[in-house]
């Protein structure tokens, strides 16, 4: 009998604990979704005021190198939207209204973001910005590059020794190139290079263009070039650590993204020789590419040589004035639209 009753007073301590859980799990739910449905009235109030001026950035210091410029004022009754975990910023710079987010590292999280901000705001094209690192030697730390163009440098085909690269793939990198005695046998074999598979607003539904080329938008570029290139940017991160030379922003390069945190000379130097890139990122091929159909322009400040320097990476030292100079072009380029 005491058996019968420790069973029966376990199951209704099982019963009690299972309703528990669905109470909670039903009261996150529904907090969830008025959490949304508050956003949503947001966003709705949000956008009767706009159109806006998209901005994007990548992660902390460029976030805080932005603000840090004064530039940003943010509206005084929806200063932000909450969105899938991405605080959207509402506010001007000067007289033009801007949204403003920190995406995230990395190609998904720019690609998510820019696509969040062009669907739910109503946008009229985008600016992203941050830092990058050079693999061109006429460009320097501290400098500030607009690009015309990206290469997506991150699709590839890793092959076995001795395989020939599919067709499709433009270039190949032959680790055994790199190989000690020079030419040798290498078991990483090659990498092939493909391009995107680009589903286009101007192209056919569900059907694919390759592409490896992402632009900006060339009106964009030209405004740039009239109004910031010959601007004065830092040189010192503070009084005791400057540059050797006054940056310099420099417009029409070509840059590179991939997943990649580049610290590595030989192949910086691979990419420049093959892609003829002149910066490399994580970020702003995605950017690039999910703006089809507005208006586009990518600022980087280059905060480190990608591995051709000596001793540890510059980013760590001079990426807070790579940051600051971005975002001073950045205020100055919004300025002139």
């Amino acid at each position: 009998m005491a058996a019968k009753q420790v069973t029966e007073r376990g199951l209704v301590m099982i019963d009690l604990a299972s309703a528990l859980l669905c109470c909670l799990s039903l009261s996150a739910l529904l907090s969830s979704a008025e959490t949304l449905g508050s956003s949503l009235t947001i966003l709705k109030e949000v956008n009767l005021r706009g159109p806006y001026l998209g901005l994007i950035t990548v992660y902390p210091p460029e976030e805080d190198a932005f603000f840090d410029t004064g530039a940003f004022k943010p509206h005084q009754k929806h200063p932000y939207v909450d969105l899938s975990g991405r605080r959207f910023r509402v506010g001007k710079m000067g007289k033009k209204k801007v949204i403003y987010v920190r995406c995230g590292v990395g190609m998904v999280n720019a690609a998510a973001a820019t696509q969040q901000m062009l669907d739910m705001f109503d946008v009229i094209g985008v600016v992203h910005f941050g830092i990058a690192g050079s693999i061109n030697n006429s460009m320097s730390i501290g400098d500030v590059t607009i690009p015309k163009q990206f290469a997506q440098a991150g699709l590839w085909d890793w092959l076995k020794p001795n395989a020939t690269i599919p067709v499709g793939d433009f270039t190949e990198l032959d680790f055994g190139a790199y190989s000690e005695p020079s030419g040798g046998y290498n078991e990483l074999g090659s990498i092939g290079y493909n391009t995107e598979q680009f589903f286009s607003k101007s192209g056919k539904p569900n059907t694919a263009q390759r592409k490896l080329w992402f632009h900006v938008s060339k009106n964009w570029l030209e405004l740039a070039h009239t109004h910031l290139e010959g601007m004065v940017l830092e040189q010192c991160v503070n009084s005791s650590s400057c540059l050797t030379q006054r940056p310099k922003l420099v417009v029409g390069l070509s840059g590179a993204t991939a997943d990649i945190f580049l610290d590595n000379a030989a192949y910086g130097e691979f990419l420049y020789k093959t892609f003829h890139v002149s910066s490399v990122d994580m970020e702003s091929v995605a950017v690039t590419s999910l703006s089809n159909g507005f208006p586009v322009i990518v600022i980087r400040g280059l905060s480190d040589q990608a591995g051709a320097q000596e001793g540890q990476n510059s980013i760590y030292s001079f990426g807070p004035l790579a940051a600051s100079n971005a975002a001073k072009a950045v205020v100055q380029f919004v300025k002139a639209l």
